[in-house]
């Protein structure tokens, strides 16, 4: 008996719709082909999938990967040069498709573009599974649902389990091919909406309702799997928000009914997952005077995971007005970083810092700093099961970087890519312990608590100028479907 020919392919961008400009071509880190191979054995998704299909013995078909960081809307260019390579190597005889997806990316003309792919992979394959695994704040869509037999969430925020949730998918596609049975999906979305920091699955909602999800697994043996899922709420979708699906080879009655206990149990938790941020000045009186131990200063109004562009000043300027010591926080800016390549460590300089990335910014806030080092940005990732690592796989790069010093007190890693708070490697690879700071910032919302909780004495979520804010009553939605609660 010949092995299974499986198609392997991934597409995963978490797009923030409010943002300026578009994600292009050349931001996407693309493999074609052969090359996915390299990824096997990795820390991402696509590695643990790639591992259970060489255990399982698939004749695997690898096509093409695309991957990158959460940024803006995506070109259209993007969307039909996945598709070329996608389709150029599908084979005349195939068993399966395997994908990784994200789950909540947009196009220039397509707001659910999962759906479209998927909608183009089934006119070509036909009836041959579809399986995969999916980002847990995906905007999970009728067509999705519709077209693919079994997609698979992460079941923790952070996403500690991206790799483990792609063995699943994996183990449940080995599962269709050897009894020859196929599932389907079924899906519903509440009308409920939550920014990131409501999405967090140590606490409730969201530990509630996977909870509720795994026991509905258990009790119902013809599902294979119930998905929780958050939604992404920046992206400004008919389908933005939570949702629920159910893959079973059973009665769509039973699905539909644990579909509709998942969703009341949103709506009676909508409240606790609107998790809002209290004010700047607020928080910053918290340090005046300046407790013992590691004070980490959350700013999700940048949270560089949902997309935000990781340069904003909001913290930095408080850091500096109320001249804080002993505090460190990373910017993204490649601007800074270039002028301060050519200069010798001790250099002092004054110089433009961050405010470049976001129109609800003050600004750029010019400061003098002293050189410290310059780097290449790269390192390894010290957690092999971050969030970070569902990402990126085993390997960071933040692209050249500088460490400065300003007044002596405030240390600012300057990056040319802008990379998510979620390993402590960020800052041991540039000489930086932060087991030794004061305040440090997080420009995140709740990924970085694996990284952070075990060194933190204390943690404060602060409300800043910034594109991921979490009062999504300020957002301009336009297509989301109506009424939705926070907004309704």
């Amino acid at each position: 008996m010949s092995s299974p020919r499986v198609l392997f392919a991934g597409l995963f961008h978490e797009t923030h719709t409010f943002l300026e400009g578009t994600t292009e071509l050349s931001d996407f880190e693309v493999r074609v082909g052969e090359e996915l191979r390299h990824c096997a054995g990795d820390s991402s998704p696509l590695g643990g999938a790639l591992e259970s299909a060489g255990a399982f013995g698939w004749d695997l078909v690898p096509a093409v990967d695309f991957r990158a960081a959460p940024s803006a809307t995506v070109a259209d260019e993007v969307i039909e040069s996945f598709w070329r390579e996608l389709a150029s190597r599908i084979p005349q005889k195939l068993d399966a498709v395997y994908l990784v997806l994200h789950g909540a990316m947009v196009s220039q003309s397509h707001l659910d573009v999962e759906g479209e792919i998927l909608g183009r992979l089934r006119q070509r394959v036909g009836d041959v599974p579809i399986f995969g695994v999916f980002d847990l704040h995906a905007n999970f869509t009728q067509r999705m649902a519709d077209l693919a037999n079994c997609l698979v969430a992460y079941r923790e925020n952070p996403h500690t389990d991206g790799r483990a949730a792609a063995k699943i998918a994996a183990e449940l596609l080995q599962r269709a091919l050897t009894t020859h049975q196929v599932p389907r999906t079924y899906w519903h979305h509440p009308p409920v909406m939550w920014p990131p920091t409501g999405t967090a699955t140590c606490t409730a909602p969201m530990h509630l309702l996977e909870a509720a999800a795994r026991a509905l697994e258990s009790q119902n043996p013809e599902f294979w799997a119930v998905n929780v899922v958050a939604g992404f709420s920046f992206a400004d979708t008919p389908d933005t928000g939570v949702s629920f699906t159910v893959v079973t080879m059973g009665a769509e009655d039973a699905a539909r009914l644990a579909l509709e206990q998942l969703s009341t149990i949103a709506v009676s938790l909508r409240i606790a997952g609107d998790a809002t941020d209290p004010p700047l000045a607020a928080v910053m009186a918290k340090l005046d005077p300046l407790p013992s131990g590691l004070t980490v200063l959350v700013e999700p109004s940048d949270n560089i995971g949902g997309g935000a562009p990781g340069d904003g000043t909001g913290l930095l300027r408080a850091l500096v007005a109320r001249a804080i010591p002993n505090a460190a926080i990373a910017i993204n800016d490649p601007e800074a970083v270039r002028q301060l390549q050519p200069l010798r460590p001790g250099t002092r300089i004054t110089l433009p810092i961050g405010g470049k990335g976001s129109r609800v910014d003050a600004g750029p806030l010019s400061l003098e700093v002293e050189l410290r080092r310059v780097s290449d940005g790269k390192f390894e990732l010290e957690d092999k099961q971050s969030h970070l690592a569902s990402m990126v796989g085993d390997h960071c790069d933040m692209g050249s970087c500088a460490v400065v010093r300003h007044a002596n007190r405030l240390t600012i890693l300057l990056t040319s890519r802008k990379t998510p708070p979620f390993d402590l490697g960020q800052w041991r690879s540039q000489g930086i312990e932060p087991t030794e700071l004061s305040v440090i910032v997080a420009k995140a919302a709740v990924a970085h608590g694996r990284a952070y909780d075990p060194i933190a004495t204390r943690m404060f979520w602060v409300d800043t100028p910034g594109p991921c804010s979490s009062n999504l009553r300020s957002l301009p939605y336009q297509h989301v479907r109506r009424p939705i609660f926070p907004l309704d």
